[in-house]
């Protein structure tokens, strides 16, 4: 009876000492993703390298969990111990650093890194953004600088950084873009060859058309004529065609007349009597032309 006794209390003080090394009092055995070491209480106490730490809140209850970057409203430090998130400042919706805001809470605008509640000279607030924007012109919807807008206010017309009531004279506005823009001019193809008449013969009319190439902007130059029609009547040419026909005869006249004489020439030098014939025979009709004159006198 003394040996059973004696042999339960040594199974009782193996058993404690075997679940002592396997479970620490309060620790849990089924840790979250990303954490080391954990409660089942206070959740994550350590997390595994790369991660951050961060402490939730549930009434007034903190459970520390595991993630792998911070969420809005803090910021990650890392150290070699452990890595934590940290809260941003009270007026930034979210940070880089506990210095440099990248945005800030509703009534505070962002400049430099910085969350102000009124923006530096110069710059403007704009409550969509929460940024201190630059100032611009009073046409200027957005800007880059005092100088340059990038969007126009309504019923302005954007060109090369400035806004334009009414576009310069080698421009025209674009509705769509708001933006003044070169206007686009006609192009038009070369003429078509003249129709065919219907009935070959007789008279009818022709027409002939060209092609828009481009078609014009409002304020670009208008397209030309692209259709033309006449009338044709078959066997006629008109008063142009006969000129140039009869000038064309005129010439050729000419130029037969002058070849003529050229090779009457020509003989006459290589033959000295057809040159002496032909001189007795000029002499011969002058003779007749003096008979006849005297003649005429004596009647």
């Amino acid at each position: 009876m003394h040996l059973q006794l004696v042999s339960f209390v040594l199974i009782l003080h193996c058993t404690k000492y075997t679940h002592s090394h396997k479970h620490t009092p309060g620790m849990s055995t089924g840790c979250q993703s990303g954490c080391l070491t954990c409660s089942d209480y206070n959740g994550c106490l350590s997390c595994k390298p790369k991660f951050f730490i961060f402490l939730e809140r549930n009434g007034m209850k903190q459970t520390g969990v595991c993630l792998t970057s911070c969420p809005s409203g803090y910021y990650g430090t890392r150290s070699p111990e452990r890595n934590d998130c940290t809260k941003c400042r009270p007026e930034c919706d979210s940070c880089f650093t506990g210095n440099f805001c990248t945005r800030c809470r509703a009534g505070f605008y962002l400049h430099q890194g910085k969350c102000l509640q009124s923006c530096p000279e110069g710059r403007a607030p704009n409550d969509a953004q929460r940024e201190c924007v630059p100032e611009c012109p009073a046409e200027c919807d957005s800007c880059t600088n005092s100088d340059t807008c990038t969007r126009c206010a309504p019923g302005h017309y954007l060109l090369l950084g400035k806004c334009h009531h009414d576009c310069p004279e080698e421009y025209e506005p674009s509705e769509p873009l708001m933006m003044c823009i070169p206007p686009v001019h006609c192009e038009v193809g070369g003429w078509s060859e003249w129709s065919p008449c219907a009935k070959p013969g007789k008279a009818c009319s022709v027409k002939r058309t060209r092609e828009v190439i481009q078609s014009p902007s409002p304020h670009g130059k208008p397209c030309p004529v692209t259709f033309e029609k006449r009338g044709r009547v078959p066997g006629k040419k008109n008063c142009k065609d006969r000129r140039n026909r009869n000038n064309r005869k005129e010439k050729e006249n000419q130029d037969i007349r002058r070849d003529r004489k050229r090779d009457r020439k020509a003989c006459e030098r290589e033959n000295p009597e057809n040159r002496n014939k032909t001189e007795r025979r000029r002499r011969r009709g002058q003779g007749r032309s003096a008979g006849t004159a005297e003649g005429d006198a004596v009647q």
